[in-house]
């Protein structure tokens, strides 16, 4: 059993963040970094650790403290272009929280911890008390991705079915409950459902 501890990302953090998040592109996502589409990542503390309403989670295995899972939440909606113009009228930006970098090194998945990160965003955005929807998009070529987050929210727009493009949007409804402490250790026993998350390339 390994015991994680799911926290907001301090500054000695942001590297072991980056190397997830960078880790993901090339070797998941075969993408590698592309400027446009990852800025955020080389940036990580002016995307969502100095603005109010945004936050970077980190996933750290208590017995050596390396970093190996992340998610973020901005309040940036979808832009159009490239997504349709009326899912980014429908998700404006400043009333949405995006969900973001929801990415688990291989050898940590099936353990729950996308499911432990989402749910942190989530009380987050909650505690905000200004987000009126929770969105996000995924590559649903990845295996798992789909699946996890169906099993999250509802998806909105499947673009394979309209622009043929491979990318599913999704809104995930904003919890009622208060926020829970993410700085918890978090104890996580066998198998869980996968935990790849969004892309986030647009």
């Amino acid at each position: 059993m390994h015991d994680y501890d799911i926290r907001v990302a301090g500054p000695e953090e942001l590297d072991g963040a980056r190397a997830v998040m960078l880790d993901t592109v090339y070797r998941d996502f075969g993408t590698g970094y592309v400027p446009r589409c990852h800025g955020d990542i080389i940036d990580l503390r002016a995307a969502y650790v100095a603005p109010d309403r945004h936050v970077l989670l980190v996933a750290v295995d208590e017995r050596d403290g390396a970093v190996v899972a992340t998610g973020a939440l901005d309040s940036r909606g979808p832009a159009h272009p490239p997504n349709p113009r009326w899912l980014a009228e429908r998700y404006p930006s400043g009333e949405t929280a995006q969900l973001r970098r929801v990415y688990v090194r291989a050898e940590h998945r099936r353990r729950g911890l996308a499911r432990r990160l989402v749910s942190a965003l989530l009380d987050f955005a909650a505690a905000d008390g200004g987000y009126r929807s929770v969105y996000l998009h995924t590559d649903p070529g990845v295996p798992g991705a789909e699946d996890f987050w169906r099993s999250q929210g509802a998806a909105v727009c499947d673009e394979r079915e309209t622009t043929g493009e491979r990318v599913v949007h999704f809104e995930v409804p904003v919890p009622v409950r208060g926020p829970a402490p993410v700085s918890a250790p978090v104890s996580v026993p066998g198998p869980a459902p996968v935990a790849v998350g969004p892309p986030s390339i647009r």
